[in-house]
């Protein structure tokens, strides 16, 4: 039998997407019909790259149409994707759909690796991401990408001068670290740090990004505030590590994006550190830190719990040899990649909620 446009298009309006709780066809994500007698191609055009239930998505659309048009129909489906955003104020960064802060209460965390190896797994999945090193006392993303010796080049927009971003594995970074001599310290008090700052957001060619991740320092300061006021954030992860002290610190900084005239949602909880497996002993976890505490986090501020980061030795050698341990470290890869997906995944909701409201 010959097949019909609108018989595809009834059966794929019964296939859900998962996290926004609507069809295929009312979400407009059915793209491109083209049938030839019994055999029907299309794209699905997914909310991210990093959407995790790619493979679902594909196999219920195979499925309704087998089931409602007919079980002899060849369906061919290509899986693509188009990064939504919520954002209706383009002032700033107008170029990038979605600003993700990371934040950290306490220092020494691992806020930066995360960040680092966070933005390499959205590129790995095919996202145009960008990193800002928001920490100007003490910018660690040059080391942990190995570009400690490079300079950001200027290049002429429209006739303003703006400093091009340096890529490293895929993703496109920004630090005061790349201005300074790597042992200089930067002593400088709050105004100079929110002037800096607003030139790195303001006076910076990121180009089109799906994802600019801000590494913000720790605490609750100044340049936190510069940040929420000068930056239309789509939402906020947090690091912390399952120690008392850590987690406290941890609360302290999530109540602070509650606090601001514009509310930041916060994205979830990465707890850092979580356990230790030795090589020798792969079922084996030893929770060094405490255990759980992440956990009790999210469920006190009602907030997702995105996943532990065990203490991998490959995290740490990475960033001191300027490699992440995403970019080639199995192991690595595999805990981000899903931390990465979790987070497209409540940013398609929100913005989805968003568009909605």
């Amino acid at each position: 039998m010959n097949l019909d446009k609108n018989d595809i298009l009834k059966a794929l309006s019964t296939v859900q997407e998962p996290d926004l709780k609507k069809d295929l066809v009312y979400l407009k994500m059915i793209q491109d019909i083209e049938i030839n007698g019994h055999e029907v191609s299309f794209t699905v055009v997914l909310t991210t790259p990093a959407c995790p239930l790619k493979e679902k998505i594909e196999k219920d659309c195979i499925d309704a149409i087998h089931q409602l048009v007919s079980d002899q129909a060849v369906v061919k489906i290509t899986m693509t994707a188009n990064v939504t955003t919520n954002r209706s104020d383009k002032l700033t960064l107008p170029n990038v759909k979605n600003i993700i802060a990371v934040a950290s209460g306490k220092g020494g965390v691992g806020k930066s690796s995360v960040s680092s190896n966070l933005a390499i797994a959205l590129s790995q999945m095919g996202a145009k991401v960008g990193l800002l090193d928001a920490d100007i006392h003490g910018p660690s993303v040059p080391m942990m990408f190995g570009v400690m010796q490079e300079q950001p080049l200027m290049r002429s927009v429209e006739g303003k001068e703006l400093m091009v971003p340096i890529e490293k594995h895929g993703v496109k970074l920004l630090s005061i670290g790349f201005l300074i001599k790597p042992e200089q310290a930067v002593v400088w008090r709050g105004p100079m740090v929110s002037s800096a700052l607003r030139q790195f957001v303001n006076d910076t060619d990121w180009g089109e990004l799906d994802y600019l991740i801000l590494d913000l320092p720790p605490g609750t300061g100044d340049v936190h505030l510069t940040m929420l006021q000068i930056v239309p954030l789509t939402g906020v992860v947090m690091v912390t590590t399952p120690q008392a002290i850590a987690l406290a610190d941890a609360y302290k900084a999530a109540t602070m994006f509650g606090m601001t005239p514009v509310k930041v949602p916060i994205l979830g909880i990465i707890e850092n550190m979580s356990y230790f497996t030795p090589a020798e002993l792969p079922e084996n976890k030893y929770y060094l830190f405490g255990n759980g505490g992440g956990k009790s986090m999210a469920t006190e501020l009602k907030v997702p719990f995105l996943g532990e980061v065990p203490i991998i030795m490959s995290v740490r050698e990475g960033g001191d040899r300027g490699i992440p341990g995403a970019v080639n470290d199995v192991i690595v890869q595999k805990v981000f990649r899903e931390l990465a997906e979790k987070v497209a995944q409540k940013i398609a909701v929100l913005n989805a909620a968003e568009t909605n409201s």
